[in-house]
């Protein structure tokens, strides 16, 4: 997505004032669709909020409010002297067992990858236990770095049984695991999943394309099949200034 660093004014929108949906509510989800879009491209400056407001008919504090949600969602941000920018929108992923090509993909995104490696390794105490096999056994591990717009979004490393170590390094640098996992015949049918946090060591940094010391997301999940047994142990990395992770609540 081409980054933008000019000034525009908000795309033609009229607020309903009939509408049970608050104002500043409806004018902050029109920017976002834009955003997200691309009408509006990552880096571009807006008009000052007063001059927003009056472009809309808006009182100030109703676009301020407007304003301050976007920020709150990580969509643009404010610089004393500089005004308020567009920033890239961050992949918001639900916690289900997809993967993050899927999640991608289904965005309208398109996610590129580099196979960072791919090799035969013997299974340390973690990825034995994980993965319910003997320590020292054969397991295939692959690194990939995952993209999307040309930006670096997440480092995987993934660990799989010793009967997928002929997975082919051109079809991993162009799908996703679990799509390939489900062409040789698996049928995923649920994971365990742990999510945290930690600050990115200078290479990580480097290799995200973030400042050294950034927030990272770390996420540990291993997938089973329909028959129960483990057939992934993933270990990954994200960016967090571009991607977050989603749950849905139910009251029980």
């Amino acid at each position: 997505m081409a980054e933008s660093t000019g000034t525009v004014p908000v795309p033609p929108f009229t607020v309903d004032r009939s509408s049970p949906v608050p104002l500043y509510f409806q004018v902050a989800q029109h920017l976002e669709d834009a955003i997200i879009s691309g009408l509006i491209p990552p880096g571009t400056l807006f008009h000052n909020e007063i001059q927003l407001a009056d472009d809309l008919g808006l009182s100030r504090p109703t676009m301020r409010r407007a304003m301050q949600h976007l920020v709150d969602k990580g969509l643009i941000v404010r610089r004393r002297g500089i005004g308020t920018r567009v920033v890239q929108p961050k992949v918001r992923r639900q916690l289900e067992l997809t993967s993050l090509y899927e999640d991608l993909r289904s965005t309208g995104q398109e996610p590129t990858t580099t196979l960072l490696s791919f090799e035969t390794v013997e299974a340390d105490e973690e990825v034995a236990t994980h993965l319910g096999i003997e320590a020292g056994a054969t397991v295939a591990r692959l690194e990939r770095l995952r993209s999307a717009n040309e930006l670096p979004i997440a480092r995987m490393t993934n660990y799989l049984p010793e009967r997928f170590a002929d997975l082919d390094p051109e079809t991993l640098a162009e799908q996703g695991l679990y799509q390939l996992l489900r062409a040789r015949g698996v049928v995923l049918h649920s994971a365990t999943q742990t999510i945290g946090a930690r600050t990115a060591s200078p290479g990580e940094a480097r290799l995200l394309g973030e400042p050294r010391g950034a927030a990272l997301l770390t996420m540990q999940r291993t997938a089973y099949d329909d028959h129960g047994i483990a057939v992934e142990y993933g270990t990954h990395l994200y960016a967090a200034s571009r991607y977050s992770f989603e749950i849905d609540l139910l009251t029980p």
